[in-house]
């Protein structure tokens, strides 16, 4: 057996301390092809110490050269390499795709394709490379052209920030035959800017992109020691709840959102989808969602271009807003992405925080700033010396005095020699470099030179110096400088696109379709949506829960089936709402065989699904005589019919359940009567014990509730509407259905009072003046603008007191004038929403606002007159004069 083997293979051991050759010794020796024995000792490495040794090392090399950014410049190395190579190509006009990918290839061994791809991802992202062609799109999912038909160049934000020869470290590389940067110098936090995911070998990395503008903010606060918060911002747009976002750590969710407005009550409008999603993925699941009856919709148009825009068309009758939370619930228009911070910082992965990466990549901006003005500092001493040295070694004539040296180094000696009463003018020694130098200075050079243009060269070079010196000692106040002017400079160009916004639970139970028909078998005790010929219940969803109550009192909850036995004497069955206390049960039940008749009011909110529960005392025999299932808590009135007993006097009597006060489902109820009851009768439905409804608006959702969270509404009845005001001058009614979805540019939203008066002031496009008008919210089955109908007009103020007050400051040519304060309610009487109101003014004005309003003196009642008029009381002067806050 050859020997080449023990030098390929690694020794790896199981255990260290432990020998793992083996000897051969008579008996076991190991056999040739040949059938002679081998003699010779040798060292067997077991199978297991080789995978081992190399799966690591194939593992680190995936994990630090291929998947993982390098915290310095956020880059991984394709990335890395492909800037390089386009920097060394750049000379401000495109390259072709194809050339920049081949020029690539002299840094990255890992072929054409990978480098194509992450070109093309890059350019895509805007930030780093100005695209030319067809390169693709994120809204739609369609790929870019082949490389040979588009082109690249670097954006002038790239060559801002990442590059400089200077202060570059260098290695050479994969085939030794050109020098690559170690990392690009970036003087910005373009790992947070750009996002990253990447998979390696046993961990991965997905770093979420953020908001160029607040990326610079943070990096500004933290120089400032002032705390900071960063949240991601998506190309694609949309809306996202970040408040589980745990600064980018494994473990933390961003929940991401399509945005969804109406266009009508039978069409939709997605115009932002999830970042991670595209046009196409999105409709896909739509469809899939309303092929399994979830949602129903009619159709779906994409007509996204430059700008997304999905249609998705309604049949009639179709909740618009409960179509929006299924979308939610049951399609890609919602979606949780699991951020997993991880980065290479000294030639190992580590988890870190996004707020950690930030400032990490803050101080390497510090660093790699102090390091310019330290070489710009070196490079202007350096001219300073030598423009000093030359100043004086032609001004007093030292060129001459060689003229008669035979030898070079005759020549360096006499320079140097007169040089020496001159030194101590210099800021260091005089190296022989620096006489070389001198020798090298041409005839015709030293006869043109102006001794004032060197004197005010050397000065600008000392101006510079100091400066710099300057900026050396205030480091930070330089750096921030900088950032301010970087982001003046750039972040116009990329605003945020994602909306942050609290996004409440949708249970999937409340807007799921109901695509399922539910029915009972009375006699044989089966519910379910596959018993069609049976008794029709209600309709339902395949994730509904349905409530059941029996004779003798029990009840439970369980999941709509196709077919189940749920048992007989079924006395009530419906969809169940868990958490509805608005839904009670007037029940009354005979306590065992003989025992005394109760009654009680309940709600059910929430138990446990297939547990049997007890609306009786629980005694053996119980039997439920009344059952009512009411929606808003209605209370009937019963004619109670006792059965006949001697000395019983009021054998028939009525019983209101408005009396009844609604407990707990586990308590057992009043008692009803002690005697037997013959039969109950219902005499008079009743109506509602709980009111109206109290609704709440969160701003932070833009939804409706009942939880007491955000501006409280006030108490609905059944024919209550809301009024909502809008910031671009519209003014609607909506009911105070809890689905209901509402825009972010609401200005005031309260309970609709039809006598409520409003103030607006409005700039009218059309006669190009500021208009005031007061006037009563109609009710109105769309959307109205009261502001007209020129798109160009816009609101100034809207006011809801009864005698606001405004303050003119008029500008331009009339900004001499003095202020004009407006009794609004004396300058305009109460109008019609669609009426044009009156001009406030023909001046320029510069800036309306609002005063504190007047707050009238409601008149007295007027005092008796003759022998009954109080003869002590003063003639008060002030009653109806007007008072200010």
């Amino acid at each position: 057996m050859s020997n080449d083997n023990e030098n390929k293979y690694p020794e790896t051991p199981d255990d260290p301390g432990k020998d793992n050759s083996e000897e051969i010794t008579p008996g076991n020796e190991p056999k040739t092809a040949g059938g002679d024995h081998q003699h010779e000792q040798v060292r067997i490495t077991p199978l297991q110490g080789m995978y081992r040794s190399w799966f690591l090392d194939y593992a680190s090399y995936v994990i630090l050269e291929r998947a993982v950014p390098h915290i310095n410049d956020g880059l991984k190395p394709v990335q890395r390499r492909i800037l390089h190579a386009m920097r060394k190509m750049e000379d401000g006009r495109y390259n072709k795709v194809a050339n920049i990918i081949g020029y690539t290839m002299q840094y990255h061994p890992h072929g054409d394709a990978s480098i194509g791809d992450a070109l093309v991802q890059m350019g895509q992202k805007n930030l780093l490379i100005d695209p030319q062609g067809n390169w693709g799109n994120v809204f739609t999912g369609d790929s870019s052209a082949a490389p040979r038909y588009i082109e690249a160049r670097l954006t002038k934000f790239a060559q801002d920030v990442v590059f400089n020869p200077k202060t570059t470290e260098w290695k050479t590389s994969y085939d030794g035959r050109n020098q690559e940067p170690v990392t690009l110098p970036v003087k910005f936090p373009l790992l947070l800017a750009q996002g990253v995911e990447g998979i390696a070998v046993g961990l991965a990395s997905k770093i979420l992109p953020h908001n160029i503008a607040e990326l610079i903010d943070a990096s500004i606060s933290y120089l400032k020691n002032q705390p900071f918060e960063l949240f991601p911002d998506f190309p694609t747009g949309g809306m996202m709840d970040v408040s589980r976002y745990n600064d980018g750590l494994r473990g933390g969710a961003v929940r991401v959102r399509a945005k969804i407005t109406k266009l009508d009550n039978k069409t939709l409008i997605i115009s932002d989808i999830p970042f991670g999603r595209n046009t196409s993925s999105l409709i896909e699941s739509i469809l899939r969602a309303n092929e399994k009856g979830k949602i129903k919709i009619k159709k779906i148009d994409d007509n996204t271009a430059e700008k997304v825009e999905i249609q998705v068309h309604l049949p009639a009758n179709t909740s618009p807003d409960k179509t929006i939370d299924a979308l939610y619930a049951f399609t890609d228009c919602e979606l949780s992405i699991s951020p997993n911070s991880c980065v290479i910082r000294d030639e190992k992965p580590a988890f870190l925080p996004v707020s950690t990466i930030l400032k990490s990549n803050t101080d390497h901006t510090v660093h790699l700033l102090t390091r310019e003005l330290e070489i710009r500092k070196g490079e202007l001493e350096e001219s300073w010396h030598m423009s000093s040295l030359e100043k004086i070694f032609i001004e007093n004539k030292i060129y001459q005095r060689i003229e008669d040296c035979e030898t070079y180094e005759a020549i360096i000696k006499t320079i140097d020699h007169g040089l020496e009463p001159f030194k101590n003018l210099l800021r260091r020694k005089v190296t022989r470099d620096d006489i070389i130098k001198l020798t090298e200075i041409r005839i015709k050079r030293i006869s043109k030179f102006d001794a004032k243009k060197a004197d005010e060269y050397i000065a600008s070079l000392e101006e510079e110096l100091e400066q710099v010196e300057y900026y050396l000692n205030n480091i930070i106040p330089y750096s921030i400088d900088y950032y301010k002017a970087l982001k003046k400079k750039y972040s116009p160009k990329y605003p945020r696109m994602t909306e942050i916004r609290n996004f409440e639970n949708i249970e999937a139970s409340k807007v799921v379709v109901k695509n399922e028909k539910l029915y009972i078998n009375r006699e044989d005790g089966f519910i379910g949506t596959a018993l069609k010929k049976d008794e029709f219940v209600c309709n339902c969803s395949d994730i509904d829960d349905i409530i059941i109550f029996y004779k003798n009192g029990k009840y439970l909850i369980t999941k709509v089936q196709e077919k189940a036995f749920v048992g007989k004497d079924i006395i009530h069955i419906a969809v169940f709402k868990r958490n509805d206390n608005r839904t009670i049960y007037n029940a009354i039940y005979r306590d065992g065989k003989q025992g005394n008749t109760y009654v009680k009011r309940f709600a059910v909110t929430g138990v446990t699904r297939d547990k049997e529960y007890d609306l009786t005392k629980g005694t053996k025999d119980s039997q439920v005589l009344y059952f009512s299932a009411n929606p808003n808590g209605e209370a009937e009135v019963l004619k109670i019919t006792l059965k006949p007993r001697a000395r019983l006097r009021n054998q028939i009597f009525e019983f209101d359940m408005a009396e009844q006060a609604i407990k707990g489902r586990g308590a057992q109820g009043n008692i009803l009567t002690k005697y037997a009851i013959h039969k109950i009768v219902l005499k008079k439905k009743g109506e509602s014990t709980l009111g109206g409804r109290k609704i709440w608006f969160e701003p932070e959702i833009l939804r409706l509730n009942v939880d007491g969270r955000g501006k409280y509404l006030g108490e609905f009845h059944s024919d209550d509407q809301i009024l909502v005001m809008t910031r671009d001058g519209y003014f609607f009614q909506t009911n105070y259905d809890l689905a209901n979805h509402y825009e972010d540019n609401i200005l005031y939203i309260e309970k609709f009072d039809q006598d409520a008066v409003w103030s607006a002031v409005y700039y009218d496009a059309d006669q190009d003046y500021y208009y005031l008008k007061r006037f009563q919210a109609e009710s109105v089955s769309k959307p109205q603008r009261f502001i007209g109908d020129n798109p160009k007009s816009y609101l100034v103020r809207l006011m809801h007191v009864d005698y606001p007050r405004l303050e003119l400051k008029f500008g331009g040519e009339d900004k001499d004038r003095e202020k004009m304060i407006v009794e609004v309610a004396e300058f305009i009487n109460v109008k019609g929403y669609k009426a044009k109101g009156k001009r406030l003014t023909t001046y320029q004005v510069h800036k309306i606002m609002e005063l504190e309003p007047l707050i009238k003196d409601e008149p007295k009642a007027e005092e008796p007159d003759g022998d009954n008029a109080d003869p002590d009381r003063e003639e008060d002067d002030d009653t109806n004069q007007m008072s200010i806050f």
